[in-house]
């Protein structure tokens, strides 16, 4: 395997986050370390095309003398018997505007990635190659700078220490003025109504008050419809009316009896 990425970093940035074990494992993509073991040991799915591999293993980054880098893993499938070992070599050439990294390495697999195509095996490791180197260098990028909050705390401090001899004022040092509504009122029983307005509005009414009072608004009760005043004569119309019927109806039976 060859294979040469640009990264818009130095040469240098590169050299110094691979010499931190820690940020090389955070670089890796996928990678779910081991707690309480070696920093680039733990979990790593492997996507190849539609399928997916878990491998299990460790792996180290070594320095060398032509000022490379040296990459070595081992790792098992997690279900299954299969296995990769991985020998990488990283060189590092300054360029314009950044740094040329160049991957020279062999991998030996065992197992179900042996079943997949050869080209789709390539174009994964590739493109995780890639993200990982990409990722150091955005990494090393955050480490160099220094967090906004540091240059916030180091203002304050010189401020407190130039301004330690002078005291500062505290908010309990500050003169609170009186409230508008405790002014002197006339030699009155009561005091003027726009003061019992906004006394009744600060501290609410009453509980009887409340109790007693219609709600409002979009609760408040739908009177009954009025009735109209000829509903009286009419509920004694009707019975009369029927009294008149029945009276008719017998008089009339009588006269028929005496003919």
């Amino acid at each position: 395997m060859e294979h040469q990425v640009f990264l818009p970093a130095p040469a240098e940035q590169l050299r110094t986050a691979l010499a931190d074990q820690a940020r090389v494992a955070r670089a890796v993509p996928g990678l779910q370390q081991d707690a309480g073991a070696e920093p680039i040991t733990g979990r790593l799915k492997l996507r190849v095309g539609g399928h997916s591999v878990t491998y299990r293993g460790t792996a180290h980054v070594t320095p060398r003398e032509d000022g490379g880098y040296a990459i070595d893993a081992d790792a098992t499938e997690a279900r299954g018997t299969g296995s990769v070992k991985l020998a990488l070599t990283l060189r590092l050439t300054d360029t314009e505007g950044g740094c040329t990294v160049t991957a020279e390495g062999t991998a030996d697999a065992t197992g179900r990635i042996t079943e997949l195509p050869a080209e789709t095996v390539t174009t994964a490791a590739t493109r995780m190659l890639n993200r990982f180197l990409e990722t150091l260098a955005a990494n090393g990028d955050e480490q160099q700078t220094p967090p906004a909050d540091a240059d916030a705390d180091a203002d304050s401090d010189a401020g407190a220490e130039s301004g330690a001899g002078t005291p500062h004022p505290t908010v309990f040092d500050t003169e609170v003025p009186p409230p508008s509504l405790d002014r002197d009122f006339p030699d009155t029983d009561e005091p003027p109504a726009e003061a019992a307005h906004a006394r009744r509005t600060m501290i609410g009414r009453s509980a009887e008050e409340v109790d007693h009072a219609p709600p409002r608004g979009r609760y408040a009760p739908v009177p009954a419809p009025q009735t109209v005043a000829g509903s009286t004569v009419l509920r004694w119309a009707a019975p009369a009316a029927a009294l008149a019927l029945a009276s008719a109806i017998v008089v009339s039976r009588a006269l028929r009896r005496r003919r």
